[in-house]
């Protein structure tokens, strides 16, 4: 797999559709670990074997904002790369 110019263009397209899947689930990964840490922080002071309900509530709300705001990043960077791709083109 040293010359990827022997490639055929169904097995670059193959490759690439792995290469994109691998990068999404390291995204998403990044995102729990990203998540769980900040709102864990933020929410949890005497960390124990469970959660009583205030900091159950505080980590649902936590990670209900982040994924909003990852949600919305994520669409307005989407945006500007089709932007751009249009000013290329």
């Amino acid at each position: 797999m040293d010359n990827l110019s022997s490639l055929t263009g169904a097995q670059r397209d193959e490759l690439m559709d792995q290469v994109k899947q691998q990068i999404a689930v390291a995204n998403a990964q990044e995102l729990l670990t990203k998540m769980t840490e900040k709102c864990f922080k933020k929410c949890v002071n005497k960390p124990g074997t469970s959660l009583d309900s205030s900091e159950q509530k505080c980590v649902a709300m936590c990670m209900d904002r982040y994924m909003d705001s990852w949600n919305l990043i994520s669409k307005a960077y989407g945006l500007r790369i089709q932007r751009e791709r249009g000013r290329m083109s």
